[in-house]
């Protein structure tokens, strides 16, 4: 016999056909199972993970977005800060160069101040000197004038007349001594009232 003619059950390499239809029937089922709850899980797992994923994308990119936004508003609130330290450096320049002048102002107005009091105080000695020497003078005129003139010169009117003119002598030879004389020959000049 030819192998081809064989009977079916005789050919050990051909499965028994209750074995196909069970091995069909087990692949559709196992088939069905698959489709019905493996394949949905690993979609779902798939979607979840690609959410997952591109949610991390986003909240990434948000997060950058953010943090750009931060460093420029860091970046304008120094430049401000940098604006506000240079100004408040000027005012205080400005400020300080006031103080200073008002400072020089108010030494030059006391020493000013003080160089009026002080010449008027010089003044009020210079006053008081020449008020005491012309008194002292006074007396030593009147009594070198008396021995001169050989009479007594005690009569106050004319004790005043003649040192007040002494002085006034004395004062326009310090204010001109043009003449080449000295003090010594002033004196022997002024003579007797």
């Amino acid at each position: 016999m030819t192998p081809l003619l064989m009977p079916l059950a005789e050919n050990p390499l051909l499965p028994a056909p209750f074995e196909i239809v069970a091995a069909i029937v087990f692949a559709l089922l196992l088939w069905f199972l698959i489709a019905k709850y493996v394949v949905p899980n690993f979609e779902r797992t798939y979607e979840e993970r690609t959410e997952a994923i591109q949610g991390g994308i986003e909240k990434a990119e948000r997060a950058q977005a953010e943090a750009q936004a931060a460093l420029e508003q860091y970046r304008s609130q120094l430049d401000d800060s940098r604006a506000e330290a240079a100004r408040i450096r000027e005012d205080a320049k400005t400020q300080g160069s006031q103080i200073l002048a008002e400072m020089r102002e108010q030494a030059q107005a006391e020493a000013n101040r003080i160089r009026t009091q002080t010449q008027a105080q010089l003044e009020a000695e210079r006053v008081q000197a020449m008020t005491q020497l012309r008194n002292e003078i006074g007396g030593l005129a009147t009594t070198l004038a008396g021995r001169i003139v050989g009479e007594s010169l005690d009569d106050d009117e004319r004790a005043r007349r003649t040192v007040d003119r002494f002085i006034a002598d004395l004062e326009s030879q310090d204010a001109a001594p043009a003449d080449g004389r000295s003090d010594s020959h002033a004196l022997t000049d002024a003579g007797p009232a």
